[in-house]
């Protein structure tokens, strides 16, 4: 696998940070992946030391993202190997004032007839206070 000439030799200081942060638990998925690849191809651990094939296995992701992360930590050492770089996509649709009135809607007295405030009830209420000018179905979620 590709990895193989991006040698990962964790400072002991290193390696119990990132047992620190698999241990707790509280980081992106991501970033917790990254930490347990870096643990287990640690040449430092005599028996504890896996190809990138048991990792890949091991933790159900990519030879890629195995390949990546010992590449970024040889070349830029641990943070940038954990981190990621800001991701595309598009801008949020409601400002911080749009979140609040979101959070209002949400938390007061469904329409009448209705029981509860579903996604797309929101969504349109967004649109009748003029807050936004259109949701689509497939932004709902992530209002």
């Amino acid at each position: 696998m590709g990895g193989k000439s991006y040698r990962v030799f964790l400072r002991i200081k290193e390696r119990q940070q990132l047992q620190a942060l698999v241990h707790k638990g509280v980081q992106k998925a991501r970033v917790i992946n990254r930490a347990r690849i870096l643990l287990m191809a640690d040449e430092r651990v005599k028996d504890g030391h896996k190809s990138d094939g048991d990792i890949c296995k091991a933790l159900g992701i990519s030879p890629r993202m195995v390949a990546a992360t010992r590449e970024k930590y040889w070349r830029f050492g641990l943070r940038q190997a954990l981190g990621e770089k800001p991701r595309t996509g598009h801008p949020p649709k409601l400002s911080g004032k749009g979140e609040a009135l979101l959070t209002t809607i949400a938390c007061s007295n469904a329409p009448a007839g209705r029981t509860r405030w579903t996604l797309q009830l929101m969504a349109d209420k967004l649109v009748e206070l003029k807050e936004v000018d259109s949701i689509a179905r497939e932004r709902c979620a992530e209002c």
